[in-house]
């Protein structure tokens, strides 16, 4: 597919605008919260950066992918700092996905070593397992919510591959659920700082599933060091790990790495696979065309590392997956100094917001953007330069890219491919699918018949 691009603005050029619809006082707080992906997509009309308020507070919406690698190349001048990385620092604590700049490049380096490639193919393996595990439960014509199955799976596999054989399955159990409750409530108390001060049933549960995780991380880490055995898991690699003056992760950096772990692990990839899921089946050519391929390549047994250069067509699949669905839909950053972006001033402290969704979504750099189509080249779009290259970021860019991108689009594909190896799903209810912006992009509810192929 051939893609045409726009002549490169700089941004001294580039277009501001204001977004409408601003309620007094609350700003556009209730759009982001009642229909946030409707409200980012209708942002790009507006400029290309568009000012927006929350509550009395104004933040700048990045809509062109030249502003996006502006911001997010430069973590010095656009930091996670402010009242919205507080509240995520105070819940997952302030580990490689939420600490601010002064703290990253450290934390990067220790985090490296765990995720180099020869480290892959164990992980991979592990993947194979927990998938093959999960799949043996599911009988034909049974209706499953695939976001709760993919969410089990995903969940399993992050605290595997981080802790061991060594973990049981109560553990695991008792994370995942207490993960699920609160991530449930990051997204709401991200634009709603306060909201924990009125003690509601939602308050109370959200509380209580964020003091359950931290005393089961905290448990299990600490068994874990105490232990002192190298089992070659993630964990294993972390406490092992050295910074340049040679010192390791301290207890609470250990346990707030270990936390982003297993919420990146679990939380981004379930999104993508159960969009993956309800997508496959409402397209029957890109379903036909993957069926093709994981018959030719596993024959009905569950994949495994040594297939993933032969399943092409699965990968495009996730691929457009994460283009229409990125799970990290918005982030925010917070300059530090003044700064002109987009031919406007800006001053220290004020928020910028960077999201893959708008930026997947723009019909200058991918044609007919609301469509479901795996055929269509991303390398095509890479083709005019670093600029072109942030129309699609997934998994966010610059310095703070995420770390287990090869890890999560193994998984992913692994998965996909092994689940379209077995069964073919179909809806179970007529209910249009919506997406639920919590931490991450995900469908409010999927479920799925199961049809053996």
């Amino acid at each position: 597919m051939t893609t045409r691009h726009p002549p490169r603005r700089t941004t001294s050029t580039a277009r501001t605008g204001r977004a409408p619809g601003a309620w007094p006082v609350l700003g556009h707080l209730p759009h982001l919260l009642h229909a946030p992906l409707r409200f980012l997509g209708s942002l790009p009309a507006h400029g290309e950066l568009v000012e927006i308020r929350l509550g009395p507070r104004p933040a700048f919406v990045l809509c062109h992918p030249e502003l996006a690698r502006q911001v997010m190349s430069d973590g010095r001048t656009f930091d996670r700092v402010g009242p919205l990385y507080e509240g995520s620092r105070a819940a997952l604590g302030n580990g490689l996905a939420t600490c601010p700049h002064a703290d990253h490049r450290r934390q990067r380096m220790l985090m490296q070593p765990a995720f180099r490639s020869e480290h892959l193919p164990g992980y991979a393996d592990a993947m194979r397992r927990e998938i093959g595990v999960a799949l043996e439960h599911w009988r034909p014509g049974r209706v499953l919510d695939m976001v709760d199955e993919m969410f089990a799976l995903t969940t399993t596999v992050a605290v595997r591959t981080l802790f061991g054989g060594g973990i049981t399955d109560r553990d695991i159990a008792e994370l995942r659920d207490s993960l699920d409750t609160f991530l449930k409530g990051v997204y709401l108390r991200a634009l709603l700082p306060a909201v924990d001060i009125l003690p509601t049933p939602g308050a109370r549960r959200y509380t209580r599933g964020l003091a359950t995780w931290r005393t089961h991380v905290t448990r299990i880490v600490g068994e874990r060091r105490a232990d002192d055995a190298d089992g070659g898991d993630l964990l294993g690699r972390l406490i092992a790990a050295r910074d340049e003056a040679g010192g390791a992760l301290t207890e609470r950096e250990l346990h707030d790495q270990v936390a982003v772990l297993i919420l990146a692990g679990a939380e981004t990839t379930s999104s993508a696979l159960s969009w993956a899921l309800h997508l496959v089946a409402a397209h029957p050519e890109a379903e036909a065309a993957l069926h093709a391929e994981v018959d030719a390549v596993l024959d009905g047994r569950v994949a495994g590392p040594d297939d993933l250069p032969r399943l092409e067509w699965t990968g495009r699949v996730i691929r457009e997956v994460l283009r229409l669905y990125p799970p990290a839909w918005v982030l925010p950053r917070t300059s530090t100094r003044e700064i002109e972006v987009a031919g406007r001033r800006l001053r220290a402290g004020s928020t910028l917001v960077f999201s893959p969704y708008i930026l997947h979504r723009l019909r200058e750099f991918h044609p007919e953007p609301e469509r479901f189509c795996p055929e269509r080249d991303q390398a095509d779009g890479f083709a005019s330069g670093a600029w072109s290259r942030a129309s699609f970021v997934p998994f966010g860019t610059g310095p703070h890219k995420c770390i287990g991108d090869t890890f999560a689009l193994t998984e992913a594909t692994l998965a996909l491919a092994s689940i379209a190896g077995r069964w073919r799903l179909r809806p179970a209810s007529g209910t249009p699918v919506r997406a639920t912006p919590r931490s991450v992009l995900t469908p409010s509810a999927l479920p799925m018949h199961l049809i053996r192929r």
